[in-house]
């Protein structure tokens, strides 16, 4: 069995954890580049957490600015077996209103200047992206937020825009009409890498508005998602607190693969692969190179 290491990738608004006993932090180096920030190591009830704030501390970052790949990186490299990614996100539909967390299921990427895999040519691999949230790590936030009373939603579909514009009027009803729940501008690639990176991932999609399509409320704008995110720090933060209290000390296998999400995604055989490739993917690979695959 794998210890359990459990990171959170804090995203607008949520640029520290609190709680953390015996807190270090440390830059770790990638041979993707620089992640957005240190990471920040520590226990919260026991389990053994990492904490990065996703567009580093002061906002520094814009979400096609963020560097993901390092970011994956980063956390695997020291040992991170399940993420938990919170991001502020617009809502399609009323009854996910702001202040609603909501545990989504499915992603719709609409990316398009980013890095979104560690493979390509030199060592070429197509991981399935079918079920791309964990659901024994969903299930957990689901039970902690009950037991905190925290109202949160369970289901839906985020799509990613690139950003970082808001959406334009058309754009917000086409996405509506699609059947898409939530719109972000974080989300992809963070979760295609984390299963490249065979991490368990799941996301806390906070709703801070309702994009520019609902008749009845201002369009989006920077002050009322930071008011919105400001309001429910308290609650994100016990949330969390509570999902790595009752965490248990061992990873739980996956029940849709993503810690073994490489099994039968790598096409390039051994005596092939690109040597200098293979060493920027020595902490992703790390498993199936240490098994001489």
């Amino acid at each position: 069995m794998t210890k359990a290491v459990v990171g959170i990738i804090g995203g607008s608004g949520v640029y520290d954890l609190p709680g953390v006993k015996n807190p270090r932090r440390e830059r770790v180096a990638t041979p993707w580049g620089e992640p957005s920030d240190e990471l920040v190591f520590g226990e919260v009830g026991g389990t053994s957490a990492v904490f990065l704030p996703r567009h580093g501390r002061g906002h520094r970052l814009s979400p096609s600015g963020i560097n993901y790949r390092a970011n994956i990186d980063a956390l695997k490299r020291v040992g991170v077996t399940d993420i938990i990614s919170v991001s502020a996100c617009g809502s399609f539909k009323s009854q996910f209103f702001p202040g609603l967390f909501v545990l989504v299921d499915q992603f719709v990427d609409r990316t398009f200047a980013r890095e979104s895999s560690f493979f390509g040519n030199g060592c070429v691999a197509h991981a399935s992206m079918a079920h791309p949230i964990a659901p024994k790590l969903s299930e957990r936030i689901a039970r902690a937020a009950r037991d905190e009373g925290i109202e949160i939603a369970i289901g839906g579909t985020y799509v990613c825009m690139e950003g970082p514009q808001f959406s334009s009027y058309a754009e917000s009803l086409h996405y509506k009409a699609a059947g898409f729940d939530l719109i972000g501008m974080t989300a992809m690639p963070e979760a295609k890498l984390a299963r490249e990176a065979e991490i368990s991932y799941a996301t806390i999609a906070m709703v801070t508005d309702f994009d520019c399509w609902h008749p009845e409320h201002d369009n989006v704008d920077v002050s009322s998602v930071i008011e919105i995110v400001r309001r429910n720090s308290a609650a994100a933060t016990k949330l969390i607190a509570r999902v790595l209290a009752d965490f248990p000390a061992e990873h739980e296998p996956c029940p849709v693969g993503s810690d073994r999400a490489l099994d039968n995604a790598i096409l390039t055989p051994p005596e092939a692969r690109d040597p200098e490739v293979m060493k920027k993917l020595d902490a992703v690979m790390a498993r199936l190179i240490g098994a001489g695959q």
